[in-house]
């Protein structure tokens, strides 16, 4: 397992990656020794530069989030929420064809390994309000102003 960890406006990242594909992003210094760079590391570095300085909307290094069939169906569908858009957990379960499933579409985006690029900022409350983010709600709401979007808080 690679890591690395990088400064960002929210604070450090920090980055692991399994052989040439990105696994989690962790908020906050994880290290528990020196970063040990890979290719897909510092792409996703270089892309999440690129995002926090307005420049990118889309990501392109290649994703392996470990979970389970369902997580990871609702972490390809969040992919699908464009920049600057949000949807509900309720918009996103009936998405997948689940529509009574928004509280199971809650737990899988808690437990997104690879938050900012698998947008899991994008989901909010059917009311339009800012629901619990595992980054706390601080940085929901400067990755989502980010985007140019502002919630009720």
């Amino acid at each position: 397992m690679c890591r690395m960890t990088i400064q960002s406006p929210i604070g450090p990242l920090t980055l692991t990656a399994a052989e040439n594909a990105l696994t989690g992003i962790t908020f906050g210094d994880a290290r528990e020794g020196a970063d040990t760079p890979s290719p897909a590391l510092e792409l996703a570095a270089r892309e999440l530069a690129e995002y926090f300085a307005g420049e990118r909307r889309e990501f392109t290094v290649p994703l392996a989030p470990e979970g389970t069939a369902f997580q990871r169906s609702v972490w390809d569908e969040l992919r699908r929420i464009p920049y600057g858009e949000t949807a509900s957990y309720k918009d996103v379960s009936t998405r997948l064809g689940k529509p009574g499933a928004a509280i199971a579409v809650g737990q899988a985006n808690s437990k997104n390994p690879i938050p900012i690029i698998i947008p899991c900022h994008r989901v909010i409350g059917a009311n339009g309000r800012m629901v619990g983010y595992t980054g706390g709600m601080h940085i929901k709401k400067a990755l989502l102003a980010i985007e140019g979007i502002t919630c009720k808080d």
